[in-house]
């Protein structure tokens, strides 16, 4: 078996981590604006949740000790509604009609749900003996107040927010977003909506590479395309620089062709190569270095190559910058083979795949017979990758697989 002339994956990824060994700096927004925003610091809660013995239902607050042999038929002495709450106490063969989230008064100690009551005037007859607690949430249910219950590094979806809002925060420290700069090359390439030239094509990859940058908690730079002479690409990464981006992506141009520029033009502007050419299909030409202080990777020019690559490399990269600890864990999860495989050779695979559901509760991944990395129509129809390391044996249907869904 002969050992591979380029990277493997694994390490090019802890690699690309590597250079974001502390989160970016932080800033402190209202909880409005927080949505998908990590956490920079604890969260700890500063009041008590609920802050008092509340109801769970509609009806009748009364002591156990009263419905304790039913029918029972008590006094009404008064209401309980959230935010209005009950100011007297239930005594002995009393009640307070209460609605659901209000305080239950002072001397009451169950609620006994309107469905298990009928009434006549002010006198409530319990047909239903419940004992002490029933129907009552108790002071410091769901937290305490000085209770952390939100660490530093944690998205914050919209669960997260509303715990927060509970919390009693208005504003939270968050990580700011990594500025990622996206730079097309190639004089081959127009934007969407232009007429190409007979030797052109329509610029693709830019706009997936970018919709997972941005899922993933970046602010993007579109710099657009750059042609292919070194003062329109020196030109962009000068605008990079200037733009403070935190990451520059580059698209295209970073191979070996008489027209591949782009490497080049970033050591001509100062770029500490880390490492070009990884063994894993798509995505061979893959670049890392270092700009002062703006990362860079360089991915393929081939539009499936240039997405798969963004979604293994990029999305970590922008998720560790901005202060998530399991940026770099792995996202694979095991599945069925649908089809037979034939043995692989000393690079990584991606196989773009569809997926059903299994008999056994694994999904079954089947990889499309042509994986052409120009295709995007089967990327589009892809729900996975088919992950297959180097030198892995022949596979047949139904062996185990891991994937990394789309």
């Amino acid at each position: 078996m002969t050992p591979s002339p380029w990277l493997p994956v694994p390490e090019a990824l802890a690699r690309v981590l590597a250079s974001a060994p502390v989160p970016l700096s932080t800033e402190t927004l209202p909880l409005a604006r927080c949505a998908g925003r990590t956490l920079a610091r604890d969260l700890a809660a500063r009041r008590t949740q609920p802050p008092f013995p509340a109801s769970a239902m509609d009806g009748y607050a009364a002591r156990a000790a009263d419905i304790a042999t039913v029918p029972a038929t008590l006094k009404q002495i008064g209401t309980s509604a959230a935010g209005h709450g009950f100011s007297g106490a239930v005594g002995p063969g009393e009640c307070v009609r209460i609605f659901t989230g209000a305080p239950v008064p002072a001397g009451a100690d169950v609620v006994v749900i309107q469905e298990d009551t009928k009434f006549e005037g002010d006198l409530v007859t319990a047909l239903q003996s419940d004992a002490a607690g029933r129907n009552v949430r108790k002071a410091g249910l769901d937290f305490t107040e000085g209770d952390v219950l939100l660490r530093a590094g944690r998205r914050l979806g919209p669960c997260e927010l509303a715990l927060a809002a509970a919390m009693n925060h208005g504003t939270l420290a968050v990580t700011r977003r990594p500025r990622v700069a996206m730079l097309a090359t190639g004089d081959e390439l127009v934007q969407p909506g232009q007429t190409p030239g007979p030797d052109q094509i329509v610029a693709s990859n830019t706009f997936a590479v970018m919709a997972f940058a941005e899922a993933a908690g970046a602010d993007i730079i579109d710099l657009g395309i750059a042609a292919d002479t070194f003062a329109a690409l020196e030109g962009s990464i000068r605008a990079a620089r200037d733009a403070k981006a935190d990451v520059l992506v580059t698209l295209g141009g970073a191979s070996v062709g008489d027209h591949d520029l782009v490497q080049t033009a970033l050591t001509r502007e100062g770029m500490e190569l880390g490492f070009w050419k990884i063994a894993m299909r798509p995505g061979k030409p893959l670049m890392h270095g270092r700009l002062g202080d703006m990362r860079i990777l360089g991915l393929p020019g081939n539009p499936v190559s240039a997405i798969v690559c963004g979604v293994l490399f990029l999305v970590p990269l922008v998720r560790a910058l901005s202060g998530d600890p399991a940026a770099g864990r792995d996202p694979s999860e095991p599945a069925i083979l649908g089809v037979d495989l034939k043995a692989n050779d000393s690079r990584q695979d991606y196989l773009r795949a569809s997926l059903a559901r299994g008999n056994d509760g694994l999904p079954v991944a089947t990889p499309f017979g042509r994986q052409d990395s120009s295709m995007l129509r089967v990327l589009a129809q892809s729900e996975c990758l088919v992950i297959r390391e180097a030198h892995a044996p022949q596979a047949k249907a139904g062996d185990p697989c891991r994937i990394v869904r789309l």
